[in-house]
Formats: structure tokens, C-alpha cells, sequence
């Protein structure tokens, strides 16, 4: 029995970043995939990219996912002898960067839509930024610079060492998963299988749904702000209205997004405001209200009866 001291477990500690941080990037951009799948659009995520603008959240998205697998293939690659030296400097040194520059990300987010999830595990990533997510970023980005300068990776030769190496790994997950809201998201999910019509949906993930999905994107240049003034939810479905100008003439944009399932539809619909029924002055308000709420009641009947398919 060979006896593992205070430097060597040190250094079977920073061994042992080098394959977690790869398998939680890799990870991180399949739970990002999966989602955008599910949407059937890359920009369906919701987080840090939300704070760009429209035209640059699926760009920012597909960078985000395609660095996160390319970091975390290339710590696995340059792990052994293969690629050591420059290259892995490199590669921990940038993991070193995306993790620090996470920490600046979510607290930005936090900042300016405290309500938004933080998207690093694709839908299951949806509550809200908070100190644990922020101090999860920060350890991470600690663990991708202690990895920088760690030699070629080797089988442990002791079962001392692989104990320590367990340990560590052990400790360090227990560590991540009081740091994560995921993790109660997850065991909420399994615990319980809720109705879609009980089921509680952020709005933020449903206008994070609406903005990725082909209606916001046949419809978006008819808009005049992309902040909705009415917003509400009748059963599986949730509407937001959105201001509009279409053929010079003023309109609504009525959008319905489904709440449930992977391949959640979203409808449109137009309505015209500036077609009011005729009325005398004194009850004008008070038609042209009943005339908006009648024309968005039938939108609606033509929505839903299309279904959730």
C-alpha cells in the first residue's frame, strides 16, 4: 500500500478536471441540442443569448454550443500524450476563459432578466439566475485553470490513488449538484407527471419558445415592439399580443404557443384595430374595446381549432 500525500492528492485532484470538465461540456451542448431539436430551431434556448439582439441570438447560440463540444472533445484529445504540450495549454486555457466569461454572462443576466434560467442544461435550466449558478460557473472556471499544466494523463498506479481519485470525483459532484437548480427541476420532473393545463411554464421560457419558433419569423418585421402588451393563459395554451403595422394599417399579432410536448406549435394570427364597427363619440372606447375583444376571441377559435399538432 503506497500512502497518497497532500501533493499527490493535489495533483490526482487536478487530474481528474481535465475528463469532468470535458464530460460537463459535452453534456451541456447535448442538453442545448436536445431543446433546440425539440423547438426544431438552434436559438431555442434560453439564457445569456436572449440578452442580443434578435438578429445574433441563433449565431451566439450555435457558437456557444459548438465551442462547448469543441472544448470539451479536445480536453479528452489532449488528455494523454496525444496533443500534449501547446495544444493543451491551449484547449484548458480556454475552458479556463469560456467559464470565466460564463460567470460575467450570468451575472449580466441576472442583472437585466432576473426571471430568465440560465440555459446551460437546455430546458431543464430554467429557474432563475441565481448566486448557486453564478458560484457553479466561477468552480468550474477554478477547475479548468488548475487543470492548466497537468502532464499527460496515465492509469493510476495504486488503488490508493484511485481511491483518492473517487473521492475527489465523488466530493466534486456532490459539490456541482448543491450548486445546480437543475437537479430539483429534475427530481420535480420525475416525481411527478402534472397535466399540461397544471403545469407550470415560465413565461420567459414560453417567449423564448415563440421567438426561436417559423411564426415569429414570418411575422417579426410586421411588429413595432417586441415587447408584448397582453400576455395570458387558458389552458395548455398561452397568447402573447404584440403590437403591429401591416399594410399601413395598424394590427395586433396574436401569437398562441403550446405548452406542452417536445415539438410545441405556435399560431398567429392578425387582427385589425384601425376597423372598429361604426359608433357615436361618447361609447367609441367602449365599442372599440368590445370590437378588440371579439375580434381576438375568434382568432383564437381559428387558432385552437387547427390543435397542437
Amino acid at each position: 500500500m503506497v500512502f497518497v500525500g497532500g501533493a499527490g492528492v493535489l495533483a490526482v485532484a487536478r487530474e481528474v478536471q481535465i475528463p469532468l470538465l470535458a464530460v460537463l461540456l459535452i453534456g451541456g451542448c447535448a442538453a442545448k441540442a436536445r431543446r433546440a431539436l425539440g423547438a426544431r430551431s438552434i436559438d431555442a434556448g434560453i439564457g445569456p443569448t436572449g440578452m442580443f439582439p434578435f438578429r445574433l441570438q441563433r449565431p451566439a447560440a450555435i457558437a456557444i454550443c459548438v465551442t462547448e463540444f469543441a472544448l470539451g472533445i479536445g480536453l479528452l484529445v489532449t488528455a494523454g500524450r496525444i496533443g500534449a504540450g501547446s495544444p493543451a495549454l491551449a484547449v484548458r486555457a480556454a475552458t479556463a476563459v469560456l467559464f470565466c466569461t460564463a460567470v460575467a454572462a450570468l451575472a449580466e443576466l441576472r442583472s437585466r432578466r432576473p426571471n430568465v434560467g440560465c440555459g446551460c442544461f437546455g430546458d431543464v435550466s430554467s429557474t432563475p439566475v441565481g448566486w448557486r449558478t453564478i458560484t457553479r460557473a466561477a468552480l468550474l472556471g477554478a477547475a479548468a485553470l488548475a487543470s492548466v499544466g497537468v502532464p499527460p494523463l496515465h492509469m493510476l498506479g495504486s488503488a490508493d490513488r484511485l481511491g483518492v481519485a473517487l473521492a475527489v470525483i465523488v466530493a466534486e459532484l456532490a459539490l456541482l449538484a448543491v450548486l445546480s437548480p437543475e437537479v430539483g427541476e429534475l427530481m420535480v420532473r420525475l416525481g411527478r407527471a402534472e397535466p399540461c393545463e397544471l403545469r407550470r411554464v415560465p413565461v420567459a421560457r414560453t417567449l423564448d419558445t415563440l421567438w426561436a419558433s417559423a411564426s415569429w419569423r414570418r411575422y417579426h418585421r410586421y411588429l413595432i415592439s417586441t415587447t408584448p402588451t397582453d400576455v395570458w393563459r387558458e389552458g395548455c395554451w398561452r397568447f402573447a399580443v404584440f403590437p403591429g403595422i401591416l399594410a399601413s394599417r395598424r394590427v395586433e399579432v396574436v401569437f398562441a404557443v403550446y405548452l406542452s410536448g417536445r415539438h410545441a406549435p405556435v399560431r398567429a394570427g392578425v387582427l385589425d384595430i384601425d376597423t372598429p364597427p361604426a359608433t357615436s363619440s361618447s361609447s367609441r372606447y367602449s365599442s372599440l374595446t368590445v370590437y378588440r375583444k371579439s375580434a381576438i376571441l375568434k382568432n383564437k377559435i381559428n387558432i385552437l381549432s387547427n390543435g397542437p399538432g
